[in-house]
């Protein structure tokens, strides 16, 4: 496949202003795609990983380490998302969460209280109303901007290896290169400079929907005393997860990162075998930034993430529609570029993302508690296994119909597990109990009204 193609990509995102830096990371890979590498990653060619630290068993001493250097750390949310699975249009970390709150308010008063700055990798989707809401907080305006952008890359047409178009929504002809893009963008935005400049040197990075994800001391002090570049949180897998990546590493001991799109085939029983490959990776991630600097300059600004090809549509509400590759990385994959990167098993409680309506509910609901240092929290009252929620996708799937049926969320603490099939409308004050089971096969909506206790 002639690499003559690529003058097509570099005129058409010279067009959009898109920085040098950001097309030759393009070119790095799109190279590799044409050189028929899959990104891959068999089972033959990995270990599984045995042996890690973890948060339970790290010393005290890293606490007060962890509070020393609190100053020079900063908090990175990776805030490009829509939502657009659950049916929103801007960013998911508008949507109320808690008492009023959205995810945003939580995590500027988290970082109020930790006296920490606050910084979101924004999208263009997701920018404008991110930066409103957080007008409000005063007191995190510094130095250092709110804000850097994350870029956008061309999709490539499977069948010519050209740059795809698509008169009907030329949009549709760009997508986001993955999170992995975050270490291009902080250079290009000059982020990474600005936050050296005023003395930052520890990043801890973690998506906008995490709310278990606030900058804990004693990692903190864990990563600065023992000058990590790099540490990504881990957590036990469990078959919940067993379809998501996981963690393994080489021959030669370096820790990988293989997400679900890089398993073959053939190696799906492996990589889903929760007692062979153990841990998953949060994307928690923790960075030296001067390592980052130094690492980003003796490498031309290319880390040279693995890549991640995947295979679409060029409209995905349209399946018939031309089909394209989008070439994406992964944040956590660095652990596989970075050389005495490393990675730490951290509670459950670290790993709470929103990206279903049943997680939603679930936050809603009384199950989760919102702290007095704005950490949200299971419930200390719930003395059972973890909630398990199950909604009828063709009532409940979209933020909208949730808010329609269920305005105000039960109390689940009590609650082992919740299955609503059909459609039903939720009155206030609301109580479930044990194991429950609601089916309505009728057409016309059930009402369940208000200060009843289900069990």
């Amino acid at each position: 496949m002639p690499n003559s193609n690529f003058e097509l990509f570099k005129s058409k995102m010279k067009s959009e202003q898109l920085p040098e830096i950001v097309i030759d990371n393009f070119n790095y890979y799109y190279n590799q795609l044409i050189n028929g590498e899959s990104g891959m990653l068999a089972e033959s060619e990995i270990l599984p990983v045995d042996n890690l630290e973890s948060l339970e068993n790290l010393s005290d001493n890293y606490q007060d380490q962890g509070n020393a250097v609190l100053q020079k750390s900063v908090l990175i949310k990776l805030n490009g998302g829509l939502g657009t699975s659950m049916g929103l249009s801007e960013a998911k970390s508008l949507l109320k969460i808690k008492n009023e709150f959205t995810f945003l308010d939580i995590i500027a008063k988290q970082t109020e209280y930790s006296k920490t700055p606050l910084v979101l990798m924004n999208s263009f989707n997701t920018q404008k109303k991110s930066l409103e809401l957080l007008n409000k907080y005063s007191q995190l305006k510094s130095n250092i901007p709110l804000d850097f952008l994350q870029h956008k890359i061309p999709k490539i047409c499977a069948e010519t290896y050209k740059p795809i178009s698509y008169s009907e929504n030329s949009e549709l002809e760009w997508c986001p290169p993955g999170h992995g893009e975050i270490y291009t963008a902080l250079v290009t935005s000059g982020m990474l400079r600005t936050l050296l400049e005023n003395n930052i040197e520890y990043a801890f990075i973690s998506n906008s929907d995490n709310l278990g994800a606030a900058i804990d001391l004693k990692i903190l002090g864990y990563v600065s005393q023992n000058n990590f570049p790099f540490l990504m949180e881990v957590a036990d897998r469990t078959e919940a997860d067993k379809k998501g990546g996981h963690l393994a590493k080489l021959s030669n001991g370096q820790l990988i990162l293989r997400e679900a799109a890089q398993c073959p085939e053939n190696d799906i029983n492996d990589f889903q075998n929760i007692q062979k490959h153990k841990y998953f990776n949060t994307n928690n991630i923790w960075i030296n930034l001067k390592a980052l600097k130094k690492l980003m300059e003796e490498n031309n600004n290319i880390l040279g993430l693995p890549m991640i090809v995947n295979k679409k549509t060029v409209n995905p509400r349209e399946p018939k529609s031309a089909k394209v590759f989008q070439l994406e990385t992964a944040m956590g994959s660095a652990i596989s570029t970075i050389k005495s990167a490393t990675a730490l098993v951290v509670p459950r409680t670290r790993f709470a993302p929103v990206k279903t309506t049943e997680d939603l509910l679930a936050v809603r609901s009384d199950n989760y508690i919102l702290t007095e240092d704005f950490r949200v929290v299971v419930n200390p009252e719930r003395k059972l296994k973890p909630l398990k929620i199950s909604l009828d996708s063709n009532y409940y799937k979209l933020v909208d119909d949730l808010d329609n049926r269920i305005p105000n969320p039960p109390s689940l603490v009590q609650c082992e597990e919740l299955t609503i099939k059909g459609n039903f409308k939720f009155g206030s004050n609301i109580k479930i109990v044990g194991k429950v089971k609601l089916e309505n096969l009728k057409e016309i909506q059930e009402i369940i009204r208000e200060n009843t206790t289900i069990q």
